[in-house]
């Protein structure tokens, strides 16, 4: 019912040209439906999603793409499409130069991609992350994991692989 409300009042929000406000309801809306419908809430984040990106609030919306791989985590179990929302949500953060927020969820793809033996996409993004922290005089002690990682995944291609 509350889920119900919030989307109602979203889609007023939006014939009252107040983007923000609709935008605001429909996250409080996939909030609510969080653990009842978790279909519903992934529609109503979406829709959230659709304004900020139109408003140009690329950090709100990778935020709000992060709670959609959550669920997708959680509730439905398809790894496969939080991959995707945690892919998306971290080119915004890139787009925006939030770096640390794009390499965490670079890292949760990592780690899903070879669980699901996608291990050469997995190899990129450890590489790729292990390099940019290798620039970094805070992350710089982070980088030996990274690439630890990816030599594992490389391990796991092949032993020509894990010569290279």
């Amino acid at each position: 019912a509350a889920g119900s409300a919030f989307c109602r009042a979203a889609q007023l929000q939006l014939q009252l040209q107040s983007k923000h406000d609709a935008a605001m309801n429909f996250v409080d809306a996939g909030n609510a439906f969080k653990k009842a419908d978790p279909q519903e809430a992934i529609t109503c984040l979406i829709r959230a999603i659709e304004i900020y990106t139109d408003m140009g609030r690329f950090t709100i919306a990778a935020k709000h793409h992060i709670s959609i791989a959550e669920i997708y985590e959680t509730e439905l179990v398809d790894i496969e499409k939080a991959i995707a929302h945690y892919e998306q949500a971290a080119d915004y953060y890139k787009g925006e130069e939030s770096n640390s927020s794009a390499n965490k969820c670079l890292l949760k793809v990592a780690t899903y991609a070879a669980q699901l033996e996608q291990f050469p996409r997995a190899i990129d993004i450890y590489e790729q992350v292990g390099a940019m922290a290798m620039d970094s005089t805070l992350l710089k002690y982070s980088a030996k994991e990274h690439f630890f990682r990816a030599a594992l995944c490389h391990f796991c291609v092949d032993m020509l692989n894990a010569r290279v």
